[in-house]
């Protein structure tokens, strides 16, 4: 019988220096970014390290697989017959929970069931690099054989604590097991759990067996796992009841776009090519929002070949020189290489599976590489107006790489061949840290760039994610400086806030996009986790908020500073200039800042009629007139004359009666009509509440 409780059976007890080790940075990637362990409370992870330990070591001199079971099985039979269970803490009440149809128990839901408990953070590329090994797991064993997965989100940033945002992430990575928010970390706490990603696997009593701090340990996962299974279903200890999930992902309304990425300009045709992540596809589309190409989509997958069979997977940086895109293929771990003339998709860098490589230099098919984020193009050495290298911001090993697209030659290298794929700066070691030596600098999951080509900047921008710092290296000797955000100490990657100010003491949290706009010499930053876009004069080092007001919503409004965004993970600037575009990751959008009238629009993605669309798109219900009262005044505008592109301003103001006020959160309507057939002006909608009736302005961009 499947004994669940816990009363009368103590936990071990610890002696004051058994705490649980610090894994290395080089097993995980994670120096930096440990939680501090509080004082042990109850059992923690340190009370399996003695008998794992001994099991790990000699699983190294094992040579076959039935060595290796019997291994495992031996110390199951070991860790099972302690007179105590090492009892993992129940979950918390009120926390909230994601998949499920309600809270779950581990004394009475997960009874009979192994079970893995995944501490991760949204943010950190080592818990997504572990996704899709509990994706294969789960695919090899079900909650009927025994299994389930657990996801006990235990946030870094502020942000990550927010439940919304945690649906939004949920959806992104397609994370189908329950996933529970611990904001306040309290079960991570409990168990003195050190660093993300951690993996707790408990028996069917809720008794801890074993943890994998890290990611890379896939063949322990399975190993653990299955044998664990067979331990506990030989002694007639696993139930095979289903767990009710319910998929967050399932009351999504469709919509044209899923959590893009990024988006980049042809300076050319003023073409935007858009990330569409979460459709795994690249879009071509006119300034007018009009589809040219879908590339991709709408599943994941990995192949070359002609636009309608090729496929990718969660795509994320992009940029495109004369019909030829080339694309941060981010969880293939590839570049991928869009010929727009031939209608072809191949691959340049990669092997397809993750690498650990962290020096390079094979040619760009054979370089295995670690989920790319982003990638610019850029020239050799100090020259202006090649573009002869695709840089490349390999998040996954926290550097900066450089695939040559010719012949050519990066600082103190010798002449490098077409093709080759190396490192430029960082050492990999996840830190802060700024040196005049490329290689011994420190990145923390640089996840944006941009180039800045002339004098006196010939730097590359990076947005290092991790550290919430903005960085430059510099194109001439590679060397690596701070800009603005992050602290003096190389190792703290929790120097994060919202605060405009000047180099180390602005603060900002998670940004994930940069781009330079020349005309002004200013650098904007899409500052995920802060829902703003920021502006840095690389000059003076001074960074201040551009647009958004910190909450994370889909307000769009006359100010830059009123509206808001949620997590914008990438953004260009286009039309010489005048316009900034923005890939609203969370809001599903592309919006359009137009630096000049300093007003916001969303681009109008549509598809025209011959096209054949991969994803679903969002059917706008027909919206009908309101009926007016006779007494409404209908105010009719002089002629105004106007051409396809451009934008007009309708700015309107209510002076209302001298002690009268309309009433909060209670909406009002609007609505405007245009002769002729203006897509975006004939019988446009709108409402407002009563915090922007006296200063509404509408912006509306013709298109014929």
């Amino acid at each position: 019988m499947c004994r669940c409780e816990t009363e009368g059976r103590p936990l071990l007890p610890l002696a004051p220096h058994e705490t649980l080790p610090r894994a290395p940075a080089a097993a995980c990637g994670l120096s930096g970014e440990n939680m501090a362990a509080p004082r042990a409370r109850g059992c923690s992870l340190a009370g399996l390290l003695p008998a794992q330990t001994s099991l790990e070591y000699a699983l190294l001199d094992a040579v076959t697989q039935e060595e290796k079971d019997s291994l495992v099985y031996q110390y199951l039979q070991k860790v099972d017959g302690w007179e105590q269970d090492l009892a993992v803490p129940e979950f918390p009440e009120g926390l909230e929970w994601l998949n499920t149809e309600e809270p779950l128990s581990v004394y009475k839901d997960l009874c009979g069931k192994v079970v893995i408990l995944d501490f991760f953070t949204y943010c950190c590329i080592n818990c997504i690099h572990l996704l899709p090994d509990l994706h294969t797991l789960e695919h090899t064993y079900s909650d009927e054989d025994g299994l389930l997965i657990v996801g006990v989100h235990s946030a870094k940033f502020p942000n990550e604590k927010v439940l919304d945002n945690i649906k939004s992430a949920v959806l992104r990575y397609n994370i189908t097991h329950p996933v529970v928010n611990d904001a306040d970390a309290s079960l991570w706490q409990e168990l003195e759990v050190s660093c993300w990603p951690t993996l707790v696997i408990l028996g069917p009593r809720g008794n801890m067996l074993f943890s994998l701090i890290g990611e890379g340990h896939k063949d322990k996962l399975f190993l653990y796992t299955s044998i664990a299974l067979k331990y506990y279903k030989d002694r007639g200890q696993i139930r095979d009841n289903k767990i009710e999930i319910k998929l967050y992902k399932d009351s999504l309304p469709p919509s044209p776009l899923l959590f893009p990425g990024k988006v980049t300009v042809d300076h050319v045709s003023n073409r935007l090519v858009i990330a569409d992540t979460g459709h795994h596809r690249i879009l071509v589309v006119w300034k007018n929002g009009q589809i040219q190409y879908i590339i991709g989509g709408p599943n994941p997958g990995r192949k070359d070949g002609i636009f309608s069979e090729s496929t990718f997977n969660s795509p994320q940086g992009v940029a495109i020189r004369n019909n030829i895109i080339y694309v941060a293929d981010t969880e293939n771990h590839l570049i991928r290489k869009i010929d727009l003339e031939a209608e072809m998709v191949s691959t340049v860098a990669g092997i397809g599976i993750q690498g650990t490589d962290k020096e390079g230099g094979a040619p760009g098919e054979e370089q295995p590489i670690s989920s790319p984020w982003d990638v610019v193009f850029g020239m050799s050495g100090s020259e202006v107006g090649g573009d002869d290298i695709l840089w490349i911001a390999m998040a996954g090993t926290h550097q900066i790489w450089a695939l040559l697209l010719d012949c050519g030659r990066l600082p103190k290298k010798n002449e490098l061949k077409k093709g080759t794929c190396l490192r430029f700066a960082g050492s990999g070691n996840e830190e802060n840290r700024n040196n005049a030596y490329p290689h011994k600098a420190g990145f923390a999951q640089p996840s944006g760039l941009s180039l800045a080509p002339e004098d006196p900047w010939s730097c590359l921008f990076v947005a290092d994610s991790e550290s919430s710092t903005v960085r430059t290296v510099s194109l001439k000797d590679g060397a690596v400086k701070h800009l603005v955000g992050g602290e003096r100490d190389p190792m703290n990657l929790f120097a994060f806030g919202d605060v405009d100010g000047v180099g180390v003491n602005a603060r900002l949290q998670h940004p994930l996009g940069v781009t330079w706009d020349k005309k002004r010499n200013l650098l904007y930053v899409a500052d995920s986790y802060n829902h703003k876009i920021k502006a840095v004069d690389p000059k003076t080092k001074n960074c201040t908020t551009l647009a958004g007001t910190g909450d994370a919503s889909n307000v769009i409004t006359s100010s830059f500073t009123e509206s808001t965004f949620n997590e914008p993970g990438g953004l260009c600037v286009g039309d010489n200039g005048q316009l900034l575009y923005v890939a609203d990751t969370n809001n599903h959008q592309i919006k359009v800042m137009d630096l000049e009238t300093k007003t916001i629009s969303v681009l109008p993605v549509s598809r025209p009629d011959n096209a054949v669309v991969d994803g679903p798109f969002l059917v706008e219900k027909q919206k009908t007139l309101p009926k007016l009262p006779k007494s409404a005044p209908n105010i009719r505008l002089s002629p105004v004359a106007a051409s396809p592109g451009q934008t007009l301003q309708f700015k309107l103001r209510l002076d209302l009666p001298s002690g009268t006020k309309l009433t909060e959160g209670v909406p009002s309507c609007w609505f405007l009509t245009a002769e002729g057939s203006w897509h975006g002006v004939s019988k446009t909608l709108g409402k407002w509440d009563a915090w922007v009736a006296q200063r509404l302005s509408i912006c509306l961009r013709l298109r014929a």
